[in-house]
């Protein structure tokens, strides 16, 4: 087969690293093309001898660079004569459905996976009116999609007249790195001058307002107690804001800003429950990395979420927005941490990046 992955910017790319892989050592080609102008493609691609195309693509749904896209996207898939078209994010799925409308006659199949739709239940209504007319229109040239969370899935049922409509739970993970970290808590809790008696709650992810983490920091004041220590690995443009939350509310000493990390396997040895109090997600990876590190979690009663955490088993669904529930979570589920955190770990083997992706290549293989 020859496979044409299409995503809106470069950086989304490594995680298809062991897929691609896979299909390239099974004898298949494929290429890429995304922008790259900000994000750029892991050079890992190229030396495997994968073409890459940079198009003008744009996170924005008003660039006129996606009208470009489209005429750039139309003139390789033409040229290179694809088997699949593999098209991922929004913005770069809507330019490529449009741009292989016709080609598809000749025998090109469109494959689409939707991360989160953003219309979904409770989105705001100009999400709606956008996204869903866009997805809508778009239906009618793809022919596999594939979604990531149930509800995405009923919904894609209910909605859209596409001939093989998939449930993939996500891009998978390597479970086995997070099993298998032999990370000291002692140690690394060290490294961070965090006290040993402490109670460590982590979020993984970049700082934004969809990740949603002031409200922890609002449960952690009501708590009131200093042995609560919250860590957050990434960056984002809410730093200063959460930075002087925490200090208006005299935690300022219990909250720990660390950055970009490379060593996530070994935050989450340290850690004790992992938290994930976000507005929207698809199916968010870190999840699924902390089941697999055999912690409990709290996260937001949200889709996605509800398809990997089962509440009251591998820990709580709770209102992104109510800070009162999530502080008695916070000291509720301190009584069952090996209790739920032993039943994500054996959980978590659905997400094993092995089994997905031979369920990716079974896909491939039926729509040619």
């Amino acid at each position: 087969m020859k496979i044409l992955y299409v995503a809106t910017i470069g950086g989304f790319m490594p995680f298809f690293k062991t897929l691609i892989r896979d299909l390239l050592d099974k004898g298949h080609e494929v290429d890429i093309a995304a922008n790259m102008t900000q994000y750029p493609l892991p050079q890992y691609y190229r030396e495997w001898g994968c073409s890459i195309f940079q198009i003008p693509c744009s996170r924005s749904p008003l660039s006129i660079g996606n009208i470009d896209a489209i005429r750039v996207l139309r003139k390789i898939v033409i040229e290179k004569h694809y088997d699949i078209v593999h098209c991922h994010t929004p913005i770069a799925a809507a330019c490529t459905r449009l741009a292989c409308r016709r080609i598809r006659k000749n025998g090109t199949r469109v494959v689409y996976t939707a991360h989160g739709f953003h219309f979904y239940t409770g989105a705001p209504k100009k999400n709606w009116l956008l996204f869903y007319t866009v997805e809508k229109i778009c239906s009618r040239w793809t022919d596999v999609l594939i979604t990531i969370n149930r509800e995405d899935y009923k919904r894609a049922k209910r909605k859209f007249k596409i001939k093989i409509i998939e449930y993939v739970p996500g891009v998978g993970i390597d479970v086995e790195k997070f099993v298998n970290d032999p990370t000291s808590k002692i140690q690394k809790k060290n490294e961070f001058e965090i006290p040993q008696d402490s109670y460590v709650l982590l979020s993984i992810g970049e700082l934004n307002t969809n990740k949603n983490h002031q409200i922890v920091l609002q449960a952690i004041e009501t708590i009131k107690d200093e042995r609560i220590h919250y860590v957050i690995a990434g960056k984002g443009n809410q730093d200063s804001r959460l930075l002087r939350m925490a200090d208006e509310f005299g935690i300022i000493k219990q909250f720990h800003l660390i950055g970009y990390r490379s060593d996530i396997s070994e935050l989450y040895k340290m850690a004790d429950v992992y938290v994930l109090p976000s507005i929207r997600e698809g199916l968010n990876v870190s999840v699924m990395e902390a089941m697999s590190s055999g912690l409990p979690c709290i996260v937001s009663d949200i889709r996605g979420n509800r398809d990997m955490i089962e509440n009251g088993k591998g820990g709580y669904l709770v209102d992104p927005f109510d800070k009162d529930l999530l502080a008695q979570r916070i000291r509720e589920i301190s009584n069952h941490l090996l209790e739920f955190g032993s039943y994500n770990a054996k959980k978590a083997d659905v997400f094993n990046q092995k089994a997905i992706n031979r369920i990716m290549m079974s896909i491939y293989e039926a729509s040619v």
